[in-house]
């Protein structure tokens, strides 16, 4: 499966944007649909996972509350709605694919090409 993130930009603190993730290739709802970012010299980290049906989702302690994964099957296509936005979370922000919902990179097989979100105090 191909994935295509967009929706990133620049924001004021305490703004909000809403990240789209284009699937194609293969059937998306047999992925589990996870958003990770990386912030510049930091390690990619895990955002928010949404599985297969959209029934179950997961969020790191750091958005949980401000975020909200979730997905569109019939549109091949996944989101992350970023409310009341830090200057922390300032990072490119990477949908990926796996087989089930999880919070580990290993665990997916197929990334997009990351979108920018930088967020001013």
């Amino acid at each position: 499966v191909q994935l295509q993130a967009s929706g990133g930009g620049s924001v004021q603190a305490g703004g909000a944007l809403r990240l789209s993730c284009a699937a194609s290739g293969r059937t998306f709802s047999r992925y589990g649909m996870g958003w990770f970012r990386q912030a510049p010299g930091k390690e990619r980290e895990f955002v928010a996972a949404i599985s297969r049906s959209g029934g179950s989702t997961y969020y790191a302690g750091s958005v949980k509350g401000r975020f909200t994964i979730s997905r569109d099957n019939a549109k091949n296509t996944g989101y992350l709605q970023m409310n009341s936005l830090k200057p922390e979370d300032t990072a490119v922000y990477y949908c990926a694919a796996a087989l089930d919902l999880s919070e580990y990179t290993s665990s997916y097989g197929y990334w997009g090409q990351g979108t920018l979100v930088t967020v001013s105090s």
